[in-house]
């Protein structure tokens, strides 16, 4: 009787672990595959974007040029210091106008709105020290200290770094810095984004020229 009750016991812990859902992934229009996290009521790429199209197939324009990209008032992507190996790493920038788009991400996802990243911070418990939650630890993708950094939310933030409206290539390691697809209300040329650091645990939200040139994470609609 008793070796029945432990063979139960066994089915059952292993009908309960055939039933666990795989992690989610998403796959853009050129076939990168993407993993995914749920925080709260949200589900997230867990991976910065590096598609070369937009979801209805039109290629977006790659700019390496400085003075190119700092005139442009259309769509254009790039990668850290032009440089493959960093959008491995950290996926590719992309200036604010390709956000605009509404066509950026894969199809049933979006680029956040300045609305949800704040219900992200809320769901974190507001926006002081919530920054090392969405930060990978340790120093491969951040530079010292990383202030806080557990990624207890597996949002697995690294700094990919920024590219200036005027082209140069700033700040990899030090900062992540995330678009959301809400222009700011009286800067005409401006939109929102939420910074991470690496000497801080506190997340920044600030606005920026659209031509700067910063990270994806999209989320699902």
């Amino acid at each position: 009787m008793k070796s029945l009750e432990i063979l139960l016991v066994i089915l059952f812990v292993l009908s309960l672990s055939s039933c666990e859902k795989e992690p989610e992934i998403v796959t853009d229009i050129d076939g990168n595959v993407y993993k995914t996290v749920t925080i709260g009521y949200q589900v997230w790429m867990a991976e910065n974007l590096k598609t070369t199209k937009l979801n209805d197939s039109t290629g977006i324009p790659y700019v390496t040029s400085d003075g190119i990209w700092a005139g442009l008032a259309t769509s254009g992507y790039c990668y850290y210091d032009n440089s493959w190996g960093n959008a491995l790493i950290y996926g590719a920038l992309y200036n604010w106008h390709t956000v605009n788009t509404g066509k950026l991400c894969p199809t049933g996802w979006h680029v956040p709105t300045n609305e949800e990243w704040t219900t992200l911070m809320t769901y974190l418990g507001g926006d002081t020290l919530i920054g090392g939650k969405l930060k990978e630890t340790g120093t491969a993708f951040w530079l010292s200290p990383n202030r806080g950094a557990t990624n207890e939310t597996g949002f697995s933030a690294r700094g990919g770094g920024n590219r200036h409206e005027w082209g140069d290539f700033v700040h990899i390691k030090e900062c992540a810095d995330f678009w959301s697809s809400t222009e700011h209300t009286w800067a005409w040329d401006d939109a929102i984004f939420i910074g991470l650091h690496s000497i801080t645990s506190n997340p920044s939200k600030n606005y920026a020229g659209k031509s700067t040139g910063m990270s994806i994470r999209c989320i699902r609609d």
